[in-house]
């Protein structure tokens, strides 16, 4: 709204401007401590703290001797840091009659992560690309199938995976392992991907077609070089769940290729001897420490990545 402005002459009389100036527009600005933000950043607090103490916990702890454990205050800062626990996680600690703590747990999780992962994006990729941008007949029916899939509980399958895998010969073995974890992370896999194809502008499909581009030739010169975080996405996803999984782990292994997590298992529940809760903490952050660093690594990407493949379906 415009309002008229008065000016003073010099001899202290009002004299009538014609000049007009407008007024601020919109709405007026909010105070830094209204309710609404108290309440906001309040609930943000508790749920920073909610999950950031038992973290600090385990890091106090598993700097700590036994004899300052013994005292009683979780809480409390260590009055001498040690990293004896630390290595004892790592290289000595005990689970039954092997005493080489978390290191062969943690090269067999390299080695079922890596293939799993670059196994099922691969396909899962292609899957996604050929279901967004190429309509085979039954493309419907096999999506459906793969949404079902996502959704359906690991747990009922168990069972006859173990048989499948038996009678063609790889079951306690990684192979059988890798394959079991590529399957099942396959279906979330291709929805991401088939969705995030699917926001593309379909012009370059069409330009590449008209220029005489090949399903290949699209897929790993165009599709390709945009897809960047839907598979920074796509590989936070399966490197999490598999580095974290327990139950295929010990389900579908034997002792000498058991994964982290299930040596972890076996340090923490191990009944020789002295509980000794620094070492348990030690190996806990340990067995967590790699998911976590790749999520803060690419944390970026996988928000525009999940974004961008779950807006279009």
């Amino acid at each position: 709204m415009a309002d008229s402005v008065t000016l003073k002459n010099a001899n202290g009389s009002e004299a009538a401007s014609g000049k007009t100036f407008s007024g601020p527009n919109g709405r007026k600005p909010r105070p830094a401590l209204s309710g609404r933000n108290i309440m906001l950043y309040g609930t943000l607090f508790v749920a920073a703290v909610y999950y950031l103490l038992p973290l600090y916990v385990m890091i106090v702890t598993s700097l700590k001797g036994m004899p300052e454990i013994r005292l009683g205050n979780i809480f409390s800062p260590p009055l001498e840091i040690t990293f004896e626990p630390w290595v004892k996680a790592w290289a000595t600690a005990c689970t039954g009659l092997n005493c080489d703590g978390l290191s062969r747990g943690f090269w067999n999780s390299v080695r079922i992560t890596v293939p799993s992962t670059i196994l099922s994006i691969a396909i899962a990729s292609v899957n996604g690309y050929a279901l967004a941008n190429w309509r085979f007949k039954g493309a419907d029916l096999f999506f459906s199938i793969l949404v079902v899939g996502a959704f359906i509980p690991y747990q009922v399958m168990i069972y006859p995976i173990v048989i499948v895998l038996r009678e063609i010969g790889i079951y306690g073995t990684l192979s059988g392992l890798i394959l079991v974890h590529s399957i099942f992370g396959m279906p979330i896999l291709t929805l991401l991907f088939r969705n995030y194809f699917a926001s593309l502008p379909v012009e370059l499909f069409k330009a590449a077609r008209i220029d005489g581009a090949g399903f290949w030739q699209i897929f790993l010169r165009i599709m390709l070089p945009m897809s960047l975080p839907i598979f920074v996405v796509a590989m936070i996803l399966q490197i999490t769940g598999i580095w974290n999984d327990f139950l295929f782990g010990v389900v579908f292994t034997r002792p000498e290729y058991y994964p982290m997590t299930v040596q972890l298992n076996n340090i923490v529940n191990s009944v020789q001897g002295v509980k000794e809760y620094n070492v348990n903490m030690a190996a806990t952050i340990l067995t967590g420490l790699v998911p976590l660093v790749v999520y803060f690594v690419s944390g970026r990407l996988f928000v525009r990545g999940i974004a961008a493949g779950a807006v279009k379906g």
